[in-house]
C-alpha cells in the first residue's frame, strides 16, 4: 500500500471534518497514519489486520479505564474500507521534547503491574507475521534468504516455547521503543497499542536490548532504561532466544518494503547477511 492508495481509501472512510486530501501523513508501514485537525486515522495495509485494529480500540478503552497514559480513540469501532481497516483517534498535543528510553520505562513499569483484561489478549505472536512479510517481499528478495528466516522462525519459535521467565507473564505492549512514546505537556503517553499481548514481560524488555547491540543506543541510554524499570533483561538466561527471535522478525518486516523501496531492500540484505554471518557487531539502521 503506497500513499495515493491509503489516501484514496481515506477519501472513502469519510472520517474527517475536512477533505481527506489536506491530511498530513504522518507514517506509513503497516499502516498509513494521517493527521488532520484533532483527529488522527490510521489505514491497514490490508484486511488481515481487521481482527488487530478492533483489538487495539479494545486495548486503548482498558488502558483508559484504567488510568493508564496512552492514546485514546475517537471512535470506538474499526470499519473496513475497500479491503482497509481504518481507526480513528484522538490526536495529541504537540510534543514537548523526543522521547527517551527511561520515558518508556516508566510507562513499561505501569503496564507490567496491570491484570488482565476482561477480554481476552492474545500471546506476543512475535514471529506470527513473518510468513505474511515475505511473501509481501515476493521476488524482490533471493528466495534462498526467505527460506532461510523460515527455518530460522520455526527454530526459534520452538526455543521461546521452552523458556522459563523471570518476571510474572501478563501484560506487556510488544513493541516497547521510544518511538512509540510521544512525551505531551502531561508527561509520556504510549502509542501504537496493536501490538499488547499477555506473554512474558521479558518481550518488552529484549526490544532495548536489541536497540543497544544493532541499532547503536548509547550504553547510558540503555543504563538509564534498566535503572528506570528495576532489571536489566540480559541478565535472563532467555535473552538470547527472545533477541534472536526479535532479529529474525525484524528482518522480514523490512523485507515486505523491498518491492517498492531500494533501500528497504538494501538494508534487508545487510540484515539477513549479519544473521547467516553469526555477525553480531553489523550495525542495523531504522526503517
Amino acid at each position: 500500500m503506497d500513499e495515493a492508495r491509503a489516501r484514496d481509501v481515506l477519501t472513502a472512510a469519510d472520517v474527517l471534518p475536512g477533505a481527506a486530501a489536506g491530511a498530513s501523513l504522518l507514517a506509513l508501514g503497516e499502516n498509513a497514519v494521517f493527521a488532520a485537525g484533532e483527529l488522527v486515522v490510521k489505514v491497514g495495509r490490508d484486511a488481515e489486520l481487521l481482527d488487530r485494529a478492533r483489538r487495539e480500540l479494545d486495548i486503548a478503552g482498558w488502558l483508559a479505564a484504567a488510568d493508564v497514559p496512552a492514546v485514546r480513540a475517537a471512535e470506538p469501532k474499526a470499519l473496513l474500507v475497500d479491503g482497509h481497516p481504518v481507526t480513528v483517534w484522538h490526536r495529541l498535543p504537540d510534543p514537548v521534547r523526543p522521547a527517551e528510553p527511561r520515558d518508556l520505562a516508566e510507562l513499561l513499569r505501569i503496564v507490567h503491574a496491570l491484570p488482565s483484561p476482561s477480554f481476552a489478549l492474545p500471546p506476543r505472536e512475535l514471529l506470527g507475521g513473518v510468513e505474511r512479510w515475505l511473501r509481501l517481499a515476493g521476488d524482490a528478495i533471493d528466495p534462498a534468504d526467505a527460506a532461510y528466516l523460515r527455518e530460522r522462525r520455526d527454530g526459534f519459535a520452538t526455543a521461546a516455547a521452552t523458556l522459563t521467565p523471570h518476571l510474572t507473564p501478563g501484560p506487556i505492549h510488544g513493541d516497547a521503543l521510544p518511538r512509540n512514546v510521544h512525551v505531551g505537556p502531561h508527561g509520556p503517553v504510549l502509542v501504537d497499542l496493536e501490538t499488547f499481548s499477555a506473554d512474558l514481560r521479558e518481550h518488552d524488555l529484549v526490544v532495548m536490548a536489541l536497540s543497544r547491540d544493532r541499532y547503536g543506543l548509547p550504553a547510558e541510554a540503555y543504563d538509564s532504561f534498566t535503572q528506570a524499570y528495576g532489571w536489566d533483561v540480559r541478565e535472563w538466561e532467555g535473552c538470547g532466544v527472545l533477541r534472536g527471535a526479535r532479529e529474525t522478525a525484524s528482518c522480514a518486516w523490512v523485507a515486505q518494503h523491498a518491492p517498492s523501496n531500494p533501500k528497504a531492500l538494501a538494508e534487508f540484505e545487510r540484515r539477513v547477511t549479519s544473521l547467516r554471518e553469526g555477525d553480531e557487531s553489523v550495525r542495523w539502521y531504522p526503517f
